[in-house]
């Protein structure tokens, strides 16, 4: 059940330090809260939190299921102005549980009931501030635009100027790729046999031009006053 799930987290984080106190009538006790990290005076190093963020939201959960948040320490998942909310909701008398009130009724200190005794939580909460969270719209709040959209979405704009630019030139580049075409004609080498001989070969000699197979490009064109791009290929 999730009420005895919050049970068992307060008998097994507040118990001992209560036990240790049994005559505590004043302040609430003081306990290290089990969901931020603590510092270690001695060697000066962080230990991680106790319970896991997950665990953290399972507890909250369960506690949110069973009416008692309130008995839950603030975290990560679990704000400081939530909890108080919480907890002047659920009793007036509660309020000490954040506010360092004093509670005075040595009968929560029975053994029945000290799971459920006044607890100061040790411990600073760092809260993140995320846009839109007072006004429950985290997710896009403080951006430009609701959507991110498709590629093809976000691009349209560019891709409709570009198609427009080419469908105003499409006559013109008709034009001029009608004005002309191209006739590739291929010289065939000569069948004689090179003059250069082995030893003018070893020397550098060079094959002569008529030798080597050259494409001759021919264009006529049809639209006169008209300076083509000539291509070889």
């Amino acid at each position: 059940m999730a009420s005895q799930a919050i049970k068992q987290f307060r008998t097994r984080e507040i118990t001992g330090f209560l036990k240790a106190n049994p005559k505590t009538s004043g302040k609430a006790v003081k306990v290290h809260n089990p969901f931020l990290p603590r510092l270690n005076t001695e060697t000066g190093r962080w230990a991680p939190a106790k319970y896991s963020r997950r665990r953290q939201a399972d507890l909250i959960k369960k506690a949110r299921e069973s009416n008692m948040l309130h008995l839950i320490p603030p975290g990560p998942k679990l704000g400081v102005k939530e909890l108080e909310s919480a907890i002047q909701g659920h009793a007036p008398a509660a309020a000490a549980f954040v506010t360092d009130a004093v509670q005075t009724a040595a009968e929560s200190l029975r053994r029945k009931d000290r799971w459920t005794a006044s607890i100061e939580w040790e411990g600073e909460v760092k809260e993140k501030k995320v846009p839109g969270a007072d006004i429950g719209n985290r997710l896009y709040a403080g951006k430009k635009r609701m959507f991110k959209g498709h590629k093809w979405q976000r691009t349209m704009k560019k891709t409709k100027h570009r198609r427009w630019l080419l469908l105003r030139s499409m006559k013109g580049r008709i034009s001029r790729f009608k004005s002309y075409r191209l006739i590739r004609v291929d010289v065939p080498p000569e069948t004689s046999k090179s003059s250069c001989s082995s030893k003018d070969h070893d020397e550098g000699c060079q094959t002569p031009l008529l030798e080597m197979q050259i494409p001759i490009v021919f264009l006529f064109f049809t639209t006169a006053n008209y300076t083509p791009n000539i291509h070889f290929v």
